[in-house]
């Protein structure tokens, strides 16, 4: 089986997650497809509205972990992602998320990515980063225009059911599992009634508004990434896969917790 499955209804594209024994998690295999099926679909003179959706009972786990621990570094996957529309948002053609179960760490960043969302009801989220990195998921709750508590409750790596975050005006529907698909096809034929420069327009200039932090808070970011024992990144990893507590140092220097890098030592 293809651990990426596609199916094509007249100009819409199905684009399913197929590792449903490991919740669909990204390792480089499906990585290199989604990034190929993307381009696949930008191109495609025939297709205009896509479906993102998984196998089984995850939307997408994220981070491929036992991967990550066979390689012997935290990020050792990223240098062999081909360039993929759909993660650097230049696809100009709209994608509909169908998220059928957990969304986490990455598999959250999925969803983050698509224009617009219907989960089953059963569907679990978590921005994952706090329980895995050196820094929390410090900027989700400023793209989905979250409120300060809210962000700070994604950060820390909280879950949120999908009832809440329909609430909260993430999602644009909450639907029970068997509707899921019959509901994003419907929105996806909505979407094809429109006329096609106003539906490529529309997108790209909704995400160009879209919240976002500033560059000088990012590099802020990239220097707490590695602001602690940067040891403790692959610790969480082990002990996650060997299902443990795990044992964290916190920093080299005990003093570092009070030697924080402020926004100040990064001028614009």
């Amino acid at each position: 089986m293809a651990v990426v499955e596609t199916e094509r209804h007249g100009q819409i594209l199905v684009v399913r997650m197929n590792r449903p024994e490991r919740l669909n998690a990204m390792g480089r295999e499906m990585m290199g497809m989604l990034a190929d099926t993307w381009t696949m679909f930008r191109k495609s003179p025939d297709l205009e509205v896509a479906i993102f959706t998984g196998t089984g009972r995850g939307f997408c786990a994220g981070e491929d972990m036992k991967e990550t621990l066979e390689k012997g570094d935290v990020g050792s996957n990223s240098d062999i992602k081909p360039d993929d529309p759909f993660m650097t948002m230049e696809l100009e053609k709209p994608v509909i998320g169908a998220i059928n179960g957990f969304a986490m760490g990455g598999g959250f960043m999925l969803v983050e990515r698509t224009d617009l969302r219907v989960a089953s009801s059963n569907a679990v989220f978590e921005v994952s980063e706090a329980k895995r990195w050196l820094l929390g998921g410090y900027n989700h709750g400023t793209i989905a225009n979250m409120p300060y508590p809210i962000a700070m409750e994604m950060a820390f790596g909280f879950r949120f059911t999908a009832q809440r975050f329909y609430e909260l005006g993430f999602l644009n529907r909450v639907v029970e599992p068997d509707q899921l698909m019959p509901t994003a096809i419907e929105m996806a034929e909505h979407l094809l009634t429109l006329p096609p420069a106003s539906r490529v327009n529309t997108v790209h200039m909704m995400r160009q508004i879209r919240p976002a932090t500033t560059p000088q808070q990012d590099r802020l970011a990239e220097a707490l990434h590695l602001h602690g024992d940067v040891n403790d990144r692959m610790e969480s990893r082990a002990a996650f896969a060997e299902k443990r507590k795990p044992n964290f140092n916190g920093w080299v220097d005990p003093q570092d917790r009070y030697r924080m890098p402020k926004l100040s030592d990064f001028p614009e």
